[in-house]
């Protein structure tokens, strides 16, 4: 991937330039995490004002006063539960911060929102209310409409919780939130408290199936044989396209997100490859997200089957 033409690439030598640069982003994501963790655990805050590192500590912050919520609740009926959420909510989101797949998954979602919002201002591509989810919302499928509908309502929800620096724990994959609910755990036992009572009650409202990234795959699937129309973010919008990139390229959502970072044009087109693209198509999509680089002379000749070889090779430790 350059920002020049590139002349006389053979197949092989395509690949070998894609693999390299594939490994040098994978290196820059796998080694994100520990950075993070140091930034956010960081008591001077004025030292680290990133609007990114800022957002995922009051996510963090967001998902531990939920949690004290619910053992308020429970222990005397909610009386104050600000106050009693005020009190604990630093010490529980600092055990947060010491999970790299918290902190990983809330990276990814705030990378999402900030590019969704950054296509917006820059190419006019709504990160809500795309002209796909346009169509599908009007369908005759009364079924494939509603679902459209839901996506609708979470895609909104979810750009205005980016914009307050909430991460809701019915939101969270299950195996997060049965991590989440692990530390809260030890978080009482360390504290003397109870909790098993707040678990139950936040169990019961968690519902898997109920969560935006959920009803997104649900829809992407009801396309069935149009489904490459997900992967037009001008068509799609940036959260339907990632997450039909993530499915179609057999790649985590958090990767498809990160692989549109500034340092991962390799595993992006790679992923947009093996997801079925020809050259000219991914051609076009680097243009709404990396209009400055130029794809390698006969990259079209790299398989699909070859692609998705690639990246499952390239595994990033965390997150696949």
């Amino acid at each position: 991937m350059s920002e020049q033409d590139q002349s006389g690439a053979t197949p092989e030598a395509v690949e070998a330039t894609l693999r390299q640069e594939l490994a040098h982003g994978d290196v820059v994501i796998a080694t994100a995490k520990p950075i993070l963790r140091h930034l956010l655990a960081n008591v001077d805050q004025a030292l680290f004002s990133d609007e990114v590192t800022a957002t995922i500590r009051g996510m963090m912050r967001d998902l531990a006063r939920q949690m004290l919520f619910h053992l308020a609740e429970v222990s005397d009926g909610g009386s104050d539960r600000a106050a009693f959420a005020e009190q604990y909510q630093n010490d529980l989101s600092i055990d947060l911060l010491d999970h790299a797949e918290f902190l990983a998954h809330a990276h990814a979602i705030t990378i999402e929102a900030h590019i969704a919002t950054r296509l917006s201002q820059r190419s006019g591509i709504d990160p809500v209310l795309s002209p796909l989810l346009q169509e599908l919302a009007a369908s005759n499928d009364e079924i494939v409409a509603a679902e459209a509908m839901n996506v609708l309502a979470a895609q909104a929800r979810f750009m205005q919780q980016q914009r307050r620096m909430e991460l809701p724990l019915t939101e969270l994959p299950v195996e997060l939130f049965e991590r989440a609910m692990q530390v809260f755990d030890d978080f009482c036992v360390r504290h003397a408290m109870s909790g098993a009572s707040a678990v139950h009650a936040m169990r019961n409202k968690h519902d898997p199936e109920q969560r935006r990234v959920a009803r997104i795959k649900r829809l992407v699937s009801s396309m069935q044989h149009n489904a490459k129309r997900a992967l037009e973010v001008d068509h799609a919008g940036l959260s339907i396209f990632v997450t039909a990139l993530g499915m179609a390229s057999e790649q985590a959502r958090e990767t498809a997100i990160l692989s549109l970072g500034e340092n991962q044009c390799a595993r992006l087109a790679i992923g947009l490859r093996a997801a079925g693209l020809g050259q000219s198509a991914v051609e076009e999509q680097f243009l709404f997200l990396h209009p400055e680089i130029t794809l390698p002379e006969g990259f079209d000749a790299l398989h699909t089957d070859r692609a998705i070889a690639i990246l499952s090779e390239a595994r990033i430790e965390g997150i696949q």
